[in-house]
Protein backbone atom coordinates (compact mmCIF):
# COMPACT_ATOMS: atom_id res chain seq x y z
CA UNK A 1 0.00 0.00 0.00
CA UNK A 2 2.83 2.39 0.86
CA UNK A 3 4.48 1.63 -2.48
CA UNK A 4 1.29 2.69 -4.25
CA UNK A 5 1.35 6.10 -2.53
CA UNK A 6 5.03 6.59 -3.27
CA UNK A 7 4.38 5.73 -6.91
CA UNK A 8 1.51 8.26 -7.08
CA UNK A 9 3.60 10.96 -5.40
CA UNK A 10 6.37 10.48 -7.96
CA UNK A 11 4.28 10.02 -11.12
CA UNK A 12 1.56 12.64 -10.50
CA UNK A 13 3.85 15.71 -10.73
CA UNK A 14 5.51 14.31 -13.85
CA UNK A 15 2.16 13.84 -15.58
CA UNK A 16 0.77 17.21 -14.49
CA UNK A 17 3.81 19.27 -15.42
CA UNK A 18 4.64 17.46 -18.67
CA UNK A 19 1.58 18.73 -20.54
CA UNK A 20 2.27 21.19 -23.34
CA UNK A 21 1.38 24.82 -22.75
CA UNK A 22 -1.57 26.43 -24.50
CA UNK A 23 0.90 28.11 -26.91
CA UNK A 24 2.08 24.68 -28.06
CA UNK A 25 -1.39 23.18 -28.65
CA UNK A 26 -3.28 23.38 -31.95
CA UNK A 27 -6.92 22.59 -32.64
CA UNK A 28 -8.49 21.62 -35.96
CA UNK A 29 -11.94 23.04 -36.69
CA UNK A 30 -14.43 22.87 -39.53
CA UNK A 31 -17.56 24.74 -40.44
CA UNK A 32 -20.94 23.29 -41.40
CA UNK A 33 -22.45 22.94 -44.84
CA UNK A 34 -25.60 24.53 -43.43
CA UNK A 35 -23.89 27.29 -41.46
CA UNK A 36 -20.52 28.60 -42.64
CA UNK A 37 -19.99 30.60 -39.43
CA UNK A 38 -20.21 27.48 -37.26
CA UNK A 39 -16.98 26.26 -35.58
CA UNK A 40 -16.99 22.52 -35.02
CA UNK A 41 -14.18 20.75 -33.17
CA UNK A 42 -12.44 18.03 -35.19
CA UNK A 43 -9.22 17.30 -33.29
CA UNK A 44 -6.80 18.71 -30.75
CA UNK A 45 -3.05 18.31 -31.23
CA UNK A 46 -1.45 18.41 -27.79
CA UNK A 47 1.41 15.92 -27.94
CA UNK A 48 4.47 16.53 -25.81
CA UNK A 49 7.62 16.36 -27.95
CA UNK A 50 10.32 18.20 -26.02
CA UNK A 51 11.69 21.36 -27.63
CA UNK A 52 9.86 20.52 -30.86
CA UNK A 53 6.37 20.42 -29.28
CA UNK A 54 5.09 23.60 -30.93
CA UNK A 55 6.22 22.77 -34.47
CA UNK A 56 5.22 19.10 -34.07
CA UNK A 57 1.63 19.93 -33.09
CA UNK A 58 1.33 22.77 -35.61
CA UNK A 59 2.58 20.69 -38.54
CA UNK A 60 0.39 17.71 -37.62
CA UNK A 61 -2.66 19.98 -37.46
CA UNK A 62 -1.83 21.50 -40.83
CA UNK A 63 -1.29 18.08 -42.42
CA UNK A 64 -4.65 16.86 -41.07
CA UNK A 65 -6.31 20.06 -42.30
CA UNK A 66 -4.98 19.51 -45.82
CA UNK A 67 -5.96 15.83 -45.86
CA UNK A 68 -9.51 16.58 -44.73
CA UNK A 69 -9.89 19.58 -47.04
CA UNK A 70 -8.59 17.80 -50.14
CA UNK A 71 -11.01 14.87 -49.98
CA UNK A 72 -13.31 14.63 -52.98
CA UNK A 73 -16.72 16.27 -52.55
CA UNK A 74 -15.86 18.01 -49.27
CA UNK A 75 -17.82 21.26 -49.04
CA UNK A 76 -16.87 22.29 -45.53
CA UNK A 77 -13.78 24.33 -44.68
CA UNK A 78 -11.11 23.09 -42.26
CA UNK A 79 -8.61 25.26 -40.39
CA UNK A 80 -6.16 25.16 -37.49
CA UNK A 81 -6.05 27.55 -34.55
CA UNK A 82 -3.45 27.88 -31.83
CA UNK A 83 -4.66 26.79 -28.40
CA UNK A 84 -7.19 24.43 -26.89
CA UNK A 85 -10.72 24.03 -28.21
CA UNK A 86 -12.86 27.15 -27.88
CA UNK A 87 -16.54 27.42 -28.77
Amino acid sequence: MVNKYIFILIIFPIVVFSKPSNDEIYTLYRNSVLDESMRLHVATFDAQNGKETHSYNMSNCMIAQELFQNQPYVKTKFWCEKGKFRK
